[in-house]
Formats: structure tokens, sequence, C-alpha cells
């Protein structure tokens, strides 16, 4: 059985030998995070320089600007950044070449996809990748969610996309070894569909790797609908180039940022399943936030308790207060809500459930590649210790209150 593990220098870590010299290297960098870089060093990678519809010219100036003036980030917080937005221009151009050369993508239809939708540490993770397991779904790696084309020079079958994902997740662990425990990131680690959105510039993606007040503000004032059609079109592309595969075309997909875009989830993706589970938000937050700031032991000079308890609690409400008010637009032959307790009892019992919804049988076979999943991923992490009011000063009691207007409705079990 994995060990639980107490972070015990969260607000004031005490770095190893090899995380100190990260950032002295780190400190050593001159990191330009600016439009004109990160798009000229993308058409270098690319081999393109056709962007589409600039209208994300303006997003990228906005991004680019609010992490480059932030003065609590370290040199290798602001290489990270940066590195982010260059994995997203390179994308986007090699995107466009795609959509250039074969318009008959368009024609492709996403036809019934199942999507789980729930706050972060929600169980959200757990049930996509559970019926991931399920090889008549179509589901996203990791890598494949970071580059869904190839660069130049490498084909579909070629293990570019792959190498990178994992060297990138081995230098993780090695400068985050907790990471591991608390979210897996893994190359082939089935992740969401909104790191599609990335080469658009577009979702919440952006806060989670770095706080981003002003880039919250622009994302609430914006209608969404452009962004999601643009991460269908991505779907539709990865579908295109496996067309002569055996590679199932219905998808299986996840995201925390539909429960503040369910008419548009369902406009979007009118014929989807959506299954939407539902956790104390407290267990939410405090877990959320303490990734984030274990993260920040490299990113940043101070770790920032406080302003991400304060934010995260806000923007949990927000997702929240849009579910409680458009929850009941969404068709309840096509939507099912999934109790994380009822979840954890009797996981694979759940997805059938999902299933009868989505018109989808749990055949043997199904229920036999859902069962060996779980057995087989039962213990690859350890359990972390959440201490959120000796580590971010919030008694978890008085911060439940909040959300009252949630618990009453969603979590009276």
């Amino acid at each position: 059985m994995a060990a639980d593990i107490h972070i015990k220098d969260l607000a004031n870590p005490v770095l190893t030998d090899e995380q100190k010299a990260i950032r002295a290297y780190g400190d050593t960098l001159k990191v330009d995070i600016s439009r004109q870089s990160i798009m000229a060093e993308a058409e270098q990678i690319a081999g393109k320089n056709d962007w589409g519809d600039l209208e994300f010219l303006e997003r990228l100036d906005l991004i680019c600007d609010e992490w480059s003036s932030d003065s609590n980030i370290k040199g290798i917080g602001h290489l990270s950044l940066r590195n982010k937005l260059l994995q997203h221009a390179t994308s986007r151009l090699l995107i466009q070449d795609q959509f250039n050369q074969h318009p008959e993508i368009h024609d492709i239809q996403i036809e019934r996809p199942i999507i789980v939708v729930g706050l972060p540490r929600s169980g959200t993770t757990h049930l996509l990748n559970l019926m991931a397991a399920d090889t008549r779904l179509r589901s996203l790696p990791l890598w494949e969610s970071y580059e869904p084309v190839p660069r130049p020079g490498e084909s579909l079958l070629d293990t570019g996309r792959y190498q990178r994902c994992e060297d990138a997740w081995q230098a993780m662990k090695a400068s985050t070894p907790l990471i591991a425990a608390m979210h897996p990131m893994n190359p082939e680690h089935i992740h969401e569909e909104l790191e599609l959105m990335g080469p658009n510039f577009g979702s919440y993606n952006y806060e989670w790797l770095s706080y981003s007040p002003r880039w919250r503000d622009h994302y609430y004032a914006e209608d969404q609908t452009y962004q999601y059609e643009y991460m269908r079109d991505v779907l539709k592309l990865l579908v295109w180039q496996q067309r002569d595969t055996d590679q199932p075309t219905r998808w299986v997909l996840k995201c925390p940022q539909h429960l503040e875009q369910l008419p548009i989830l369902q406009t979007v993706f009118p014929d989807a399943t959506i299954a939407i589970t539902h956790r104390d938000p407290v267990a939410v937050i405090q877990s959320a936030i303490t990734i984030m700031a274990y993260g920040q032991r490299l990113s940043r000079d101070r770790v920032m308790t406080s302003e991400l308890v304060e934010y995260w609690s806000d923007r949990v409400e927000h997702l929240l207060r849009a579910c409680v008010r458009d929850r009941p637009l969404l068709a309840p032959e096509q939507s099912i809500d999934v109790p994380f307790k009822t979840l954890i009892k009797d996981d694979v019992g759940m997805v059938e459930k999902i299933y009868q919804k989505a018109g989808l049988a749990m055949d043997d076979t199904a229920r036999e590649a859902l069962t060996g999943f779980v057995e087989e991923h039962k213990e690859d992490y350890g359990r972390v210790i959440y201490d959120l009011k000796g580590q971010f000063g919030v008694d978890p009691d008085d911060l439940r209150k909040r959300f009252d207007f949630y618990a009453k409705q969603y979590l009276t079990e």
C-alpha cells in the first residue's frame, strides 16, 4: 500500500540540492515572453507561417503581458510558461496547415460523445481514465493532447511526440517529485480536451498554469462558443488522421471547465451524454491549491498560499453557481449526476449507469477491461494528507458554508 504523504514545508519550501540547482539555473535566464518571439520560434519549428484567423493575437498578447509582468515568477517559471505558449503556437500552425490541405476534415461528425463534467479533483480524472479502458471508445492521451499533429519530418507512427511528453514528465518528477502522488501527467494518461483549445489560446487552463486574474476576467467576458467549436474541429482532425485504422471514433472526454459552459457544450455537442460528478467543494479546493502551492516552490519567489485559497474558492464558486443555474437545461435522457462517494464505492457500476444513458451496452469484454483497470491502478500513488487550516489558514467548516447553495441540491446523500 502506498504511504501517506505529508508536505510539511508547503509555504516555506526546503529545497533539495537538485531543486536549488534548477532555481539557480533559472536565475541565469532572460526569458522573452512576447507574442513576437513565440510566434517567430513556432514558425521555425513548424516550418509554416499561416496562422489562420488572427483574432487570437489579443488573447496571446494579454497572457504574455500578464505572465511577463509578474515579478514573483522565477526564471524557471517564466521558461516553463513560455514553453507552454510555444507548444500551443506550434500546434496552431500545424493544425491550420492540415485544415488548409484537407478541408474535408470539417465534414467529419463527432457523434454521441460521452463527456465527464465536474469540479477538478472530484473523480473526473478517474472516471475518464476508467472509461478510456473500454476499447470501443476513443480517448485523448496526454502526449496527443499536447501535440495533435506531428512535426515536420515525423509521421503519425513516430514516437517524437510521445518522447517529448515523457521527457517533460520525467523532468517534472525530478524537480517536484510529489506531483505524481497528486496528479499523474505521464504520456499515456488520458487528458482533458480543453488542451485542444490551447492552439486557439483559449480556456481556463492558463489559470491553472499561473496566477492569472486578468486572463480570468477576459475569459469571463467572452462567449466561449467559438473556443468549443475550435476544440471540436481539432477532435475531427484527430479522427481524420487515423481514418485508415481501426481506432474507434466515439469519444470519451472530460473537463471541469464545462461546468460553467453547459449550454455551449450542449450546443456544440448536441447528442452528447454528459456525466456530472459532485463532491464536497472544500475537499476539491484543498486538493487543488495544495498541488499548485507545491508546484510554486520552484517557479516563484514566494508560495502564494493566501492568494491561492482566495482565488480558487472564488473560482470554484463561479463554476458551481453556473452548474446549479444550467444543470436543469440538460436533457434528462442525455445526462446523469455522479456523486463522488457513489463513484468511489462502485466505479464500474457507475460507468454502467452512464453507458445506459449513452446507449452503450456493458458487455463482458468492457466489464473485464474496466475491472482490470481498477485493479491495476488502485495502488499507483500515495495519499496526500491535506491541512487547509494549518497550511492555508482557513477553517474547512467556515469555507464549506459558502457552498450551501450547491450542497443542499447535490450533496444530500
